[in-house]
């Protein structure tokens, strides 16, 4: 008689909803992801390091995304077997590709959210969303020390 092998429960919880590409929008996806979080269990240094990046992400599609009529997508993945969570801010200008700027002048007011999403999450990067949108990702691990963070996002911003 062959007995089953125990089996670990894998649990992966997943959140996504659609928000106006405003500063309201974007305030309400960081509001949402840090209930969402919390209601998860999440320790509260994951937390606090994925509300900024969804800060960020959010601000970017509201301001630079946007298309009039539309709205944008914020997607959380948790997937605690493998213990990363995924942040995916998704809009409709495909054209427009984040990049980090690599000149910043010691008065310039913005374009220093990209820096904060590099430091802050282990990975981060941009996708294609058919049929004309794009999402931006970032990956955060929860397990083990944070390595240096790695990216390499290059290419024209819209602003």
């Amino acid at each position: 008689m062959n007995a089953p092998t125990p089996q670990i429960p894998v649990t992966v919880h997943t959140f996504a909803q659609r928000l106006s590409s405003t500063r309201r929008g974007a305030r309400l996806a960081r509001l949402l992801t840090v209930e969402r979080l919390q209601a998860w269990q999440v320790s509260p240094a994951v937390t606090e390091r994925t509300e900024q990046i969804v800060a960020e992400l959010a601000a970017n599609a509201a301001l630079y995304g946007r298309v009039q009529g539309r709205d944008f997508l914020l997607a959380l993945t948790l997937d605690e077997a493998v213990g990363t969570l995924r942040i995916a801010v998704s809009d409709t200008r495909g054209e427009c590709h984040p990049a980090i700027s690599p000149e910043q002048g010691p008065d310039d007011e913005s374009g220093r959210g990209l820096l904060l999403v590099d430091a802050l999450a282990d990975r981060w990067g941009t996708e294609p969303r058919p049929p004309s949108g794009k999402t931006v990702w970032a990956e955060i691990d929860q397990h083990g020390e944070r390595p240096d963070a790695t990216s390499g996002q290059s290419g024209s911003q819209c602003r």
